[in-house]
C-alpha cells in the first residue's frame, strides 16, 4: 500500500483533549505552525467528573476562554465533604493567584470546545486520525509520525522536528521509544455515569469519604464518591478509587452502588436514574513516566502522569502542562538545531518536577493514609468540625495558594511542600 504523505510543521500534537489542546493553542501563539491529530471525531465521550477546580479555571482563562454561565458553564463556590459522619461546606479559598470558584463542563462539550479554540488560533485541527508509531531518523529520534486517517485506515505521514504526546494513559508513542508506566506510582481509577436528579443544580461539589452507611471500614475501598451537579436537570455521579495497589479487591460498579443507596431516595441518583452507562478509566499519577522528554517527544497530562494524587483531578495539570511544552518548544525551536536545542528540550522534565514533583509525593503519603478506614474515620470526624483545618486541607489537596507570598496557612501549606521530596 502506497504511504500518503500527510505534511509537515514546526510542532505535531497527537491528542486534541485538554493537554493536547492547550498545547497547541500556545504554539500558535509563538507563531508556531501546529498539527494536532486526533483519532476520535467531536463530540466524544470522555470519563471524567467533569469539575474544574480553581486551578482549570485559571488555566481557560489563560488562554482566553470565557467561563461564566452565559457561556454554558455552571459555577460552584466550594465542596460538601462527608466524613466520619460529618457533613461540612467550604468554599474554595479567596487568593490572589486563583480564582475563588470551580466550574463544571460535560467532557463532551469542553474538549470539543478546546479544540475549536486552538484551531481559531491557527493550530490544524485533523480528527479522525490514529497516530501508530513515530517516525524515526538515522540517529533514533522523533522527526514526525506515522499514522491512518479514515475508515479506510489510510497510511499517511506527517514530519515534524518536534512532537508533542497529548495521547492520554496509552502513551503510545512514549511506549515505543521505552518510556513505559512505573508500577511503584499510584494509578487510579474513575466510574461515572449521569443522572437525571433533581440535585443537578447545587452552589457546591458533594464530596464523600463515607461510602458506606457505616463509613469507611476494612471492605470499603480507599477513595471517594462525587455528585456533581450539572446544571441541566443531570449531574454527574461516580466514584474514584485513587490507588489500584492498595484495592480491597471490591468491585467498583458494586462500590457506588452501595454508596449511592446510602442518598435518601427522592435524590434520584440509583442507576434506575441514568441517563447514561457506567464508564470507567485510568488515572495516571506522580509523574509516572519519565523522562517527560527524549529525543525530540515531549509528554504531557495523562501521557506525563500529572493527575492530582489528592483528588484524581487532572484537568488542570493537562492544561498547564500543555502550556509548559508548548513554552518549551517555541523556546527550543528559536535557537539552532543541535546541542543548544537540547539543552532547552532537556529542562522541560525539570520544569514538570518543580511544578508538581513535591505535592504529589506528599498526594502519595495521603494515599497511604486513605487506604486505613480508622486514620480516615478519625480524621474526618475531628478534622471537619475545624474550619481552619478543613480550609488548609483544601488548599493542600487542591494545590490552591499563594505560597510564600500568601497568609499564614499558604506559608504552613508551602513549607511542608518544601519538606516533601520530589517524586
Amino acid at each position: 500500500m502506497t504511504v500518503v504523505p500527510g505534511g509537515a510543521a514546526d510542532v505535531i500534537v497527537v491528542g486534541a483533549g485538554p493537554a493536547g489542546s492547550s498545547a497547541a493553542w500556545w504554539c500558535a501563539q509563538a507563531g508556531l505552525d501546529a498539527v494536532v491529530l486526533e483519532k476520535a471525531a467531536f463530540p466524544r465521550e470522555k470519563v471524567c467528573g467533569d469539575g474544574l477546580t480553581p486551578r482549570g479555571v485559571k488555566a481557560l482563562d489563560d488562554m482566553g476562554i470565557d467561563t461564566s454561565p452565559a457561556s454554558g458553564w455552571v459555577r460552584h463556590k466550594g465542596l460538601r465533604v462527608q466524613g466520619g459522619g460529618e457533613v461540612v461546606e467550604v468554599d474554595w479559598p479567596t487568593l490572589s493567584t486563583w480564582p475563588a470558584y470551580s466550574v463544571v463542563r460535560r467532557r463532551s462539550e469542553l474538549d470539543a470546545l478546546l479544540a475549536d479554540h486552538a484551531a481559531a488560533a491557527g493550530a490544524r485541527l485533523h480528527t479522525g486520525v490514529t497516530v501508530t508509531e513515530p517516525l524515526l531518523d538515522d540517529a533514533g529520534r522523533v522527526v514526525g509520525v506515522r499514522a491512518e486517517s479514515g475508515p479506510d485506515k489510510e497510511p499517511i505521514v506527517w514530519r515534524a522536528p518536534l512532537v508533542v504526546s497529548a495521547e492520554g494513559l496509552s502513551g503510545r508513542l512514549a511506549k515505543s521509544l521505552g518510556l513505559v508506566r512505573r508500577e511503584d506510582r499510584p494509578l487510579g481509577v474513575a466510574v461515572r455515569r449521569y443522572v437525571r436528579t433533581p440535585r443537578a443544580h447545587d452552589d457546591y461539589l458533594d464530596l464523600s469519604f463515607d461510602l458506606t452507611e457505616h463509613g469507611p471500614s476494612r471492605d470499603s475501598m480507599p477513595g471517594y464518591g462525587w455528585v456533581f451537579g450539572m446544571g441541566d436537570g443531570t449531574a454527574n455521579v461516580g466514584f474514584g478509587l485513587l490507588d489500584t495497589r492498595r484495592s480491597t479487591g471490591a468491585d467498583h460498579r458494586a462500590v457506588l452502588r452501595d454508596w449511592l443507596a446510602t442518598f435518601p431516595a427522592e435524590d434520584h441518583l440509583g442507576e434506575e436514574f441514568a441517563v447514561t452507562p457506567l464508564r470507567g478509566a485510568g488515572l495516571p499519577m506522580a509523574l509516572h513516566r519519565q523522562p517527560a522528554y527524549t529525543r525530540g517527544l515531549l509528554l504531557t497530562g495523562d501521557a506525563a502522569g500529572t493527575v492530582n494524587p489528592f483528588n484524581g483531578e487532572g484537568i488542570s495539570s493537562a492544561m498547564e502542562t500543555g502550556r509548559m511544552a508548548a513554552e518549551t518548544v517555541a523556546d527550543a525551536l528559536a535557537v539552532p538545531a543541535g546541542p543548544a536545542r537540547e539543552a532547552v528540550l532537556r529542562r522541560y522534565p525539570a520544569r514538570l518536577g518543580a511544578a508538581y514533583g513535591r505535592h504529589h509525593r506528599l498526594g502519595m503519603g495521603f494515599l497511604a493514609l486513605l487506604s486505613r478506614p480508622t486514620v480516615v474515620r478519625l480524621a474526618t470526624a475531628h478534622g471537619l468540625k475545624r474550619p481552619v483545618l478543613v480550609n488548609a486541607a483544601l488548599r493542600l489537596m487542591g494545590n490552591l495558594t499563594d505560597g510564600w507570598t500568601g497568609d499564614a496557612t499558604d506559608r504552613v501549606v508551602a513549607a511542608l511542600t518544601r519538606l516533601a521530596p520530589a517524586v
